[in-house]
């Protein structure tokens, strides 16, 4: 079964640091062929509270997105998206799209 992250996030307040997050995942997503949300219909958040975003990161098993999440390299890159935005972060298996 394939593996997802669910990132639920309120609006971007440090740009730079998600612009340095952006430039570190790339490497990271090819590394464990993650693709960001995946279907052709976009999200929709709905009762959020103060999130704003939502994004779906697929992978091709439960297994490579926990292994990318525990990386050492997703640790630095997580550091700017946590000082980019407020986020929740979940780790799912199945077969979605």
């Amino acid at each position: 079964m394939k593996g997802y992250w669910i990132i639920i996030g309120t609006e971007v307040s440090d740009q730079e640091a998600q612009s340095e997050y952006g430039r570190l995942w790339q490497p990271i997503a090819q590394k464990y062929q993650a693709r960001i949300n995946p279907s052709k219909v976009s999200p929709l958040l709905k009762e959020a509270r103060d999130a704003r975003r939502v994004t779906i990161v697929e992978f091709p098993s439960y297994q490579l997105a926990k292994a990318c999440y525990d990386d050492a390299a997703y640790e630095e890159a997580r550091q700017f998206a946590l000082r980019a935005s407020n986020r929740e972060l979940l780790i799912i298996e199945g077969n979605f799209a």
